[in-house]
């Protein structure tokens, strides 16, 4: 299912400075620990900046993390719209068979908005907890741990709130996030392809493991800044943005971190407030930044763990761009902006594509992980008959051939999405980067012909684990 591109236009058409994106690109491109992987600007309801750093591309779907929240918030908006879900009723009114064993008298008052604003009354992060409590019905494991405080009175990030949301959703509406979002949602946007993860249970995750486009995130930003009207038709009810995106709970000190001025600001339902306007936010840099009071939306993917940086880039560069009135006499500068946005590359990791001697070595080693803390792999190199080489990584019963191609990333599609880069850096060492293109994150492998060791580092570690096949959009579920 292809998406409609949307209205675009120049920055200065829409009085954005294009000096200022270029000073936030050459910011992000500086710091060493972002890597960015696309950006889209929406001024007045038009795109007036989009690229992606190869090798990640628009139209691939990327990891949101807990950016998915936000979609699930809106797909209960539209549920309680519909009269299926009550926001004042009771959590454990959606789970009768759940009555008789849920006595705690807290886990009994919690309420859909509760739930939905991080307000349960836990006073932590409780997924591993509920999870080992109850793998195949983590309802009953979270309404199970007995909230600290009353619900309403305490912030806690925590995911199987979002979860008990979802999992309402989809036991009121009898589908899953994504089939119950499409007519009423997705299409209407002209959302392409998205993909959700399920657990043992079956259900859409809801807090995580949405797989959707930079696209897909920029239109629903535009929504939520258009009061929840699209091209003159109302999807979202009347009243349910402000509602979503006004504080519910105070967050100040909640995060543990006094340098995260941007997450103690409040929390809606499923949305964050930021210093400037609110927004939807995933691990590792996964945003839908929108700003009313400059009329813009921001979509962004990326890696990186410094996401009050990333910001507080966006806020000292691209806030100042954003002027009250069209700007003239600017067209070389907008199409220097955009000859640079289409030819956005992350740098490939230096090395040979074939080892300067000692092949025969090469092709005989195996090399096994040996350190704790990383995935347990083993590999061995392969020649080709063209002069390339190609590693062959086993992870259990699982094999992924990573083709060395030097000076560029080399992208595969199977048996997962992957672009790798790197190569010989000496006789003796080789080092590759691989970037798995439907998620945050990046696998930097180093293999030692002197001792037969494969070093794995992660750049950004995947949140829940799981095997690298697993590290891609989850096709097929639904």
């Amino acid at each position: 299912m292809s998406a409609s591109s949307l209205p675009a236009d120049s920055p200065a058409a829409q009085g954005v400075d294009a000096s200022g994106v270029h000073a936030f690109l050459d910011a992000l491109e500086a710091a060493p620990e972002i890597e960015p992987h696309s950006l889209m600007i929406m001024r007045h309801g038009r795109l007036i900046a989009s690229g992606w750093w190869a090798p990640y591309t628009p139209d691939r779907p990327h990891l949101l993390y807990s950016l998915s929240k936000s979609f699930t918030g809106t797909a209960a908006a539209l549920a309680e719209a519909e009269g299926l879900l009550d926001f004042d009723a009771p959590v454990i009114s959606y789970f009768p068979e759940l009555e008789a064993e849920i006595t705690d008298p807290r886990s009994r008052a919690m309420l859909v908005r509760h739930v939905a604003s991080m307000s349960s009354g836990h006073e932590r992060e409780t997924v591993d907890e509920v999870y080992g409590l109850d793998k195949e019905e983590p309802v009953r494991g979270f309404l199970l741990l007995p909230p600290d405080r009353d619900p309403g009175t305490v912030f806690a990030y925590n995911q199987p709130a979002t979860y008990t949301l979802a999992a309402i959703v989809q036991r009121v509406t009898g589908q899953p996030l994504t089939a119950y979002l499409r007519p009423r949602l997705l299409d209407p946007l002209g959302i392409g392809e998205v993909f959700w993860q399920r657990d043992r249970a079956g259900r859409e995750i809801g807090y995580s493991g949405l797989h959707a486009t930079t696209d897909a995130v920029a239109r629903l930003g535009e929504l939520y800044l258009r009061d929840g009207v699209w091209e003159g038709e109302r999807l979202l009810p009347e009243g349910w943005v402000a509602r979503a995106t006004r504080p519910r709970i105070p967050t100040a000190g909640a995060m543990g971190d006094a340098e995260r001025q941007d997450w103690d600001r409040g929390y809606g339902y499923q949305f964050w407030t930021s210093r400037h306007g609110y927004r939807g936010d995933g691990a590792y840099g996964q945003f839908c930044l929108v700003l009313p009071e400059h009329d813009v939306v921001i979509a962004t993917t990326a890696a990186t763990e410094r996401m009050q940086d990333y910001l507080n880039l966006v806020w000292r560069h691209l806030l100042p761009a954003f002027g009250p009135e069209p700007l003239s006499g600017r067209d070389a500068a907008d199409e220097a902006l955009r000859e640079r946005l289409a030819g956005l590359a992350l740098p490939p990791a230096p090395g040979r594509p074939a080892p300067p001697d000692r092949a025969e070595e090469w092709a005989a080693a195996e090399f096994r992980t040996s350190e704790r803390g990383g995935p347990a792999l083993s590999a061995g190199l392969v020649p080709g008959a063209d002069g390339g080489w190609t590693l062959a990584l086993t992870e259990g019963e699982n094999r992924l051939d990573l083709r060395i191609a030097a000076e560029s990333w080399t992208v595969a599609e199977k048996p997962l999405p992957t672009a790798v880069s790197g190569g010989w850096t000496d006789s003796g060492t080789l080092a590759v980067e691989v970037a798995f293109l439907e998620t945050p994150h990046r696998l930097a492998l180093t293999c030692s012909l002197a001792d037969r060791t494969l070093t794995a580092t992660w750049r950004t570690r995947p949140l829940g684990g799981g095997r690298l096949t697993s590290l891609r959009a989850p096709r097929g579920s639904v």
